[in-house]
């Protein structure tokens, strides 16, 4: 039947683009912290440590809130649990312009990561029912595109926020202020725009929701009770590690880089905004081609492994080479390896994943990966302020990043082989 291609990028179109405008805004007010850091610190009193270790600690709500908000959405559908996610996690944002302590800081950190915690394994469940094998890394990738995005048009728009001011706030205050707002009125769009299911899309037609119901990777047409078995499979949880490195790497990347480059330069918070641009124009670009190829190839495991290992040395050699044109290209080699071996990833794992153990597996993976985000921001600034230099963090990215190419061949090379996985599509 020929609608596979069509639905396909009817399905882009109507839902994955439009779940890229929640991933971008959760993204941006997630990491916006970076560019409040270049004054809030020093006005506030906050050492590297301590902004390291809030940069950090909003994964201990990110994690804690996966199952929960996963649970719920399987409780209520996806209009009204993304509305609410919304406008809970925008509130929590905009709180941030009024925070006069470092427990102020920490405490909003926290709320801010529960209400985003379900979002993207959230995303990837809800697009399972419309995706098939054949767009299943396209159709995940796709919303990521939203990280990159958030910081290529966020880093700029936010250091240009930090260089004015509203009402007499300090410029930080009022970049978190303008940066929440349009988070919680996307939140109130939610509830009138996304179908919770196939069936109930008015754009699709019963052919297509009848080609969904025999094709698409997540069949489910209705809820049932979740197998938590998949929690005992090895693949589950070396993947969840392999996920946790390649994280590491974005994190490091996200909440530090505009300091390096502050550190490095002289330059104004918009000048680093577009050096800090830089690598995720790199991410976007590797996110989309290499999950495109890997969908036409079929091939997933050296999708992810090699564009990991290019990463680790385009790091190192980024910080070898310094200011200036060579650094600048290295720079943007690693967020294009970066992107290519997150964009492939998820269509592994979830290759072996049933109605009933998709949403149990996924945020499992999904909460040990960002487990990333709470160690590595903290561990950098520790490393920064024991050091006082950025040569320590360095090595660490590049570290996990080698470690993410070795547990792909670990994958690879023995789980896929085990007879439980024989039957997996991934090659």
């Amino acid at each position: 039947m020929s609608v596979g291609p069509e639905l396909a990028r009817k399905i882009r179109w109507r839902l994955a683009i439009p779940t890229i405008l929640f991933m971008l805004l959760s993204s941006l007010d997630r990491v916006n912290i970076s560019f409040a850091a270049l004054k809030m610190n020093a006005e506030l009193g906050f050492t590297p440590t301590q902004y390291g270790f809030g940069a950090g600690i909003l994964f201990v709500g990110f994690l804690a809130g996966q199952y929960p908000s996963i649970l719920l959405l399987q409780r209520i559908g996806m209009r009204r649990w993304l509305g609410g996610c919304a406008i809970l996690w925008g509130s929590c944002a905009g709180g941030m312009a009024f925070i006069d302590s470092h427990l102020q800081f920490y405490t909003l950190r926290v709320l801010l990561g529960f209400a985003e915690g379900g979002l993207a394994p959230g995303i990837v469940l809800y697009l399972s029912q419309f995706a098939t094998e054949r767009e299943r890394a396209t159709t995940f990738a796709t919303p990521m595109l939203a990280i990159p995005l958030s910081i290529i048009i966020g880093g700029p728009v936010s250091g240009w926020l930090m260089g004015t001011s509203f009402a007499g706030l300090s410029s930080w205050r009022w970049m978190f202020l303008a940066e929440a707002l349009p988070t919680i009125l996307l939140g109130f769009a939610a509830f009138f725009y996304f179908p919770d299911r196939p069936g109930d899309a008015r754009w699709l037609s019963d052919s297509e929701k009848n080609w969904l119901a025999r094709n698409a990777a997540n069949t489910s047409a209705k809820a049932q009770r979740n197998d938590w078995t998949v929690l005992a499979r090895p693949i589950v949880w070396t993947s969840a590690l392999l996920w946790f490195c390649l994280l590491s790497g974005a994190y490091g990347i996200m909440f530090w880089l505009p300091q390096m480059v502050k550190q490095m330069t002289a330059l104004t918070p918009f000048e680093i905004g577009l050096v800090n641009a830089l690598p995720w124009i790199g991410v976007a670009i590797g996110i989309y081609a290499n999950s495109a190829h890997s969908d036409r190839t079929g091939e997933r495991f050296w999708h992810v492994g090699l564009p990991a290992a290019v990463t680790a040395g385009a790091i190192l050699a980024a910080a070898a080479f310094g200011p200036g044109i060579p650094g600048l290209i290295a720079l943007f080699v690693a967020g294009l390896g970066l992107g290519a071996a997150q964009g492939a990833f998820w269509a592994l794992p979830t290759s072996l994943f049933t109605p009933a153990t998709f949403a149990v597996g996924a945020v499992a993976i999904n909460i040990a990966g960002s487990g990333g985000g709470l160690v590595i921001p903290h561990l950098m600034g520790y490393l920064r302020e024991q050091s006082g230099g950025f040569g320590g963090p360095t090595l660490l990215i590049a570290s996990m990043l080698a470690a993410a190419t070795l547990l792909v061949l670990l994958i690879r090379l023995w789980l896929f082989d085990r007879p439980a996985d024989a039957a997996a599509p991934a090659r």
